[in-house]
């Protein structure tokens, strides 16, 4: 159930203590974080190269390999629930105000599902032991985490103004199609490169397509990290309560 959150007396509460902020900015925290350490672990043990290696290179290899793994499904979990709040303050916002439409909010849901999805593949088949499953788990989670972005950047501005501010709806346009602009290459180059090795040089053959497809992945990745951001401002007008229910039994 979402209600709506009461202002704290004298405006004492820690700004990311109030409704449910603490959940996105957990999330952007935690994900961040996931990316940044393996990639920093992978290059202190000289698993990667300094400059583009794939996010994937970097949680290739024991010790940041699990490292990897771990923190991704952490957050594979903490975007599932930040999307499932997003939903139900959406549905919310439906049945005071009719301003979107519940089959919009129920895609848009249901893509952010099959995202998290992927990235759980990720996080558990490395690509240099499962190859073909971890670039299906990829491949779900840019296709469907761009299409996520979408809708619910189409959502804010249907919600406006009872969701977030015009400029946020503006920043999440952005993201949006930064982030659909460099998917496409991201997945293009690697299907073209075809190979998947951690140590490239400067004259290798197809060196470029792999340059090009490694930036684009980062861009789209912090591009969705950017976009859970945003959700901080609406985060703070809202908290979930489960109810129970105990069956009667004769």
């Amino acid at each position: 159930m979402v209600t709506h959150r009461l202002h704290s007396p004298s405006g004492k509460m820690v700004w990311f203590m109030e409704g449910m902020c603490l959940l996105p900015t957990f999330l952007v925290i935690w994900s961040s974080s996931t990316f940044i350490v393996s990639y920093i672990i992978a290059l202190l043990r000289r698993d990667v190269d300094v400059i583009l290696p794939y996010i994937s290179d970097t949680g290739a290899t024991p010790p940041e390999s699990c490292v990897f793994g771990f923190m991704s499904t952490i957050t594979a979990f903490t975007a599932f629930a930040t999307m499932y709040a997003e939903y139900k303050f959406v549905k919310r916002l439906h049945e005071r105000t009719g301003s979107v439409s519940p089959h919009l909010n129920k895609a848009s849901f249901g893509v952010g599902v099959i995202s998290c999805v992927g990235m759980c593949f990720v996080a558990t088949f490395q690509e240099t032991t499962v190859m073909a499953v971890h670039d299906f788990g990829a491949a779900m989670f840019f296709v469907f985490g761009v299409t996520y972005t979408v809708l619910q950047s189409v959502i804010s501005y249907r919600s406006h103004p009872y969701g977030s501010s015009k400029c946020i709806c503006h920043f999440r346009a952005f993201l949006s199609v930064l982030a659909f602009l460099a998917v496409f290459p991201t997945i293009f180059c690697a299907v073209t490169v075809g190979t998947s090795k951690l140590h490239w040089n400067s004259g290798d053959k197809d060196y470029t397509l792999h340059i090009v497809s490694a930036a684009c992945e980062w861009i789209t990745t912090f591009s969705f990290v950017f976009f859970f951001l945003t959700y901080i401002q609406e985060f703070q007008q809202f908290t979930l309560r489960v109810t129970v229910n105990l069956m009667e039994y004769s």
